[in-house]
């Protein structure tokens, strides 16, 4: 490769990081951060509670597979979203079925938590452990789905 063809290439770079850096949509840097700390803490407080809970192997493996499922389910709605609005095909049954695990998942969280033997404030601690987390990845699977799709609709640009 001649030293035209690199400082060229260079060029291109620094150009798509310039052009990257300063886009309006590009979420910013405080924006992704919060979204990763709230999906931790969400997660990880749900998990401590579930550990220091008074209850059986078993209903923690419920809760905890909920927390999973609830996780995966929320993220598939939100990619098959941004799919449908970028023109990506997505099909109806995984559309649907996305939407129903996400449903399902938020509907034995509640009715699990309404026939534990639990106190009401560890109810509702598990059920804003869960909303948080929920949230928080839609918005980390949001913020890594823009970034990557200005970076790639940015190199299409420039080239």
């Amino acid at each position: 490769m001649s030293t035209t063809n690199l400082k060229d290439e260079r060029k291109k770079e620094e150009l798509i990081k310039e052009l990257f850096e300063k886009d309006p949509y590009k979420p910013t840097d405080a924006f992704v951060a919060a979204s990763w700390m709230a999906l931790f803490i969400g997660m990880v407080s749900y998990c401590v509670g579930l550990w220091n809970a008074d209850m059986l192997l078993n209903e923690k493996g419920y809760y905890l597979a909920i927390l999973l499922f609830g996780l995966f389910s929320v993220v598939s709605v939100q990619k098959s979203v941004r799919d449908r609005i970028e023109g990506i095909p997505v099909t109806e049954i995984y559309y649907g079925i996305g939407w129903f695990a996400a449903i399902i998942s938020i509907l034995l969280l509640v009715i699990g938590l309404w026939n534990a033997d639990l106190l009401l404030s560890e109810k509702g601690f598990y059920g804003m452990a869960f909303t948080l987390s929920l949230y928080a990845a839609i918005a980390v699977q949001k913020n890594t789905r823009d970034i990557h799709y200005l970076k790639r609709t940015k190199y299409d640009k420039s080239k």
